[in-house]
Order: structure tokens, then sequence, then C-alpha cells
């Protein structure tokens, strides 16, 4: 038999004592050297970015507007704001400038109006007033946003066009389970990144060396940057498509072919059609900056007013992309619900 003294001692035995217990520590040194050493790299960083310089220039522009101090940010919003409003629609050409005007056939709601336009001569030192007629157009700016503005849609869906051809096949010769072998698939995928590496911009500037100034460049720089980011999602989805319908298909006798066309893309179909649409619209809002590099489309119209400092009609050619942007994603959301 077992006495209780024998009991009490094997009880003591197996219990820890308060000396043996670890508590978890939150706070470690280990911890702390790793945070310290985290935010000496970001306050490198965000020095490098200027990021300190944002807060500070912010930090003055937010005190400017209670009228302590001054801030050359709060300078520039103000000076932009005065000489962006009100827009300007209207567009004034003089008639001299004008090849094979014709008084009698002139634009609808355009109308001639004489200016006169005081010049100084340095040798006589006299001033010169010369009367000069110009075609005053009041809609006729609008027009011209307008259309420049159809031609930066246009590319966006050429470009759209142009990157489904590319990216398809290669979507689906980087997905592993339809890939002919390994060499294909990393091939594939090599080529794909390789796309995605590749900034629109930086495109767009070779493709206008090759290409010439025009919106050609622009179509292209667009297809091969977002041929990457569509053939990437399209091999996502065929690799994660349910393997059951495929099976079964083949166990029948189906070739893979057969199984990619009737077990995978019906499958696939929807999130194909969201991602097209998504890339369609990035493209049109990309295409808007592919003109400062001369690529085609309203970038270059805008990148001309904003360097000759005209900022009323700067101002118009951003809300025309504005207002576009917004009845594309209410056209694009439309046809999502329709399709989805």
């Amino acid at each position: 038999m077992i006495n209780s003294e024998t009991v009490e001692q094997t009880r003591e035995h197996s219990q820890p004592t308060w000396q043996q217990w670890q508590l978890h520590q939150t706070v470690t040194p280990k911890k702390l050297a790793i945070a310290f050493i985290v935010l000496l790299l970001l306050s490198w960083s965000a020095h490098n970015t200027e990021m300190d310089k944002a807060f500070a220039e912010t930090s003055k522009a937010v005190l400017s507007v209670f009228g302590i101090g001054e801030s050359q940010v709060l300078d520039g919003a103000v000076r932009f704001g005065g000489q962006a409003f009100p827009i300007q629609i209207s567009q004034r050409t003089a008639v001299n400038r004008l090849e094979n005007f014709d008084r009698e056939n002139i634009p609808w709601l355009s109308y001639i109006e004489v200016a006169e336009d005081r010049q100084y001569d340095a040798l006589t030192e006299t001033w010169t007033i010369e009367k000069t007629e110009f075609l005053v157009e009041p809609i006729g700016y609008l027009l011209k946003t307008l259309v420049k503005m159809w031609e930066t849609i246009e590319m966006g869906f050429w470009g759209t066009v142009i990157s489904i051809m590319i990216s398809l096949p290669l979507g689906i010769l980087s997905s592993r389970n339809y890939t002919p072998n390994k060499l294909v698939y990393f091939a594939a995928r090599g080529l794909l990144s390789f796309h995605r590496a590749m900034p629109e911009l930086i495109v767009a500037l070779f493709l206008v060396l090759m290409y010439g100034f025009g919106p050609i460049a622009g179509v292209l720089a667009l297809a091969i940057h977002t041929s990457g980011v569509l053939g990437k999602f399209f091999a996502d989805e065929i690799e994660n498509a349910p393997p059951g319908p495929q099976m079964a298909l083949k166990a029948s006798g189906a070739n893979a072919i057969k199984a990619l066309r009737f077990a995978v893309i019906p499958h696939v179909l929807p999130a194909w059609i969201a991602y097209v649409q998504y890339i369609f619209e990035r493209n049109i809002r990309t295409a808007t900056v592919l003109g400062i590099v001369g690529a085609g489309g309203i970038g270059m119209e805008l990148k001309g007013r904003w360097d000759l400092f005209d900022y009323g009609h700067a101002s118009t050619i951003l809300l025309v992309i504005f207002f576009t942007v917004v009845l594309l994603e209410m056209g694009s959301q439309k046809l999502r619900n329709k399709t989805l």
C-alpha cells in the first residue's frame, strides 16, 4: 500500500514550482532590436523619398491657410486655381494663320472679331497698333478636346485587343496543366514577366523612335505591357479551375484541347471578361499619359497647354478626362452585371 507521505512527495515532484514557470514575454531584447532596425530603415527610406519634406511643406500649407507663415505649396495651388478657372472651351485663331479661309463658310456658332495688337518698335521707340481679325469658335476647343479624347479611347481599345491576341495563347502555354512541356512553360512565363516589367512610358519612348510621333506607338506600348498582366491572369485562372470536369472529359476520351474548351473556358470566362474590362479601363487612363512622350492621344494636347502655362485650357482637358473615366466606369459596371 502507498502511504500518504509517498503520495505527497510524488505530488510535489510532479507539480512545477514558481521558479519553473516561464511567462510569455511580449517585449524582448530581440524584438526591440528588430523594431529599432526597421525604424532606421523606414526613416532612411522616407528621407530618400522626401517624405520628411512633404510632411514639412504640407504642415506649412495648413498653417498658412490660417494666416500663419507662408507656403510654397499653397502659393502654387492658388496660382494654378486662379488661372485654371474659368475653364476655356472656346478657340480663338488669327484669320491670317488659316489656310484657304472662307468668310462665307465659317464653322457653326463661330464669328469674326477684330482686335488691336500693340507692338513696340525698339529702333524707332514708338508703338504701332495693328488690327487683327480673329475667328472665334465658342465651343471650338471643347470639340477639339473631345476629338482627342475619342482618339485616346480608340488607343485603349486597340491596345486591349492586341493585348488579348498576345496574352491568350501565352496564358494557356504558361499554365502548368496545359503546357506541352516545362521548356515552353518557362519560356511563356518569362515572356509574360518581361512584358509586365516594361512600363508603358518606357516602351512608348522606344516605339516613338521607331514609328515616330502618333497613336501607333501608344497602342503598341499599351498592348505590350498589359499582355503580361492579362496573360498571368489567364494562366492563374486556368490552373485554379476545378479538376473534376476536366478529369471526367479526359476519362471519356477527350483530349486536352477539348477539355480546355468544354471544361475550363466556361468556368473561367466570367473572370476573364472582368479582367479584360479592367484592362480596357486602365488602358484608357494610361493612354492619357502616353501623349506626354509623343505617343498620341489627349496627352499631347495636355502637355502642350501645360508647357505654355495655359491652365484654362488644361483644366478643360482634365475635366474631359475625368468625365470620360466616370462614364466608362458606369458603362463597364452595367456590362459586368449583365455578363457575370
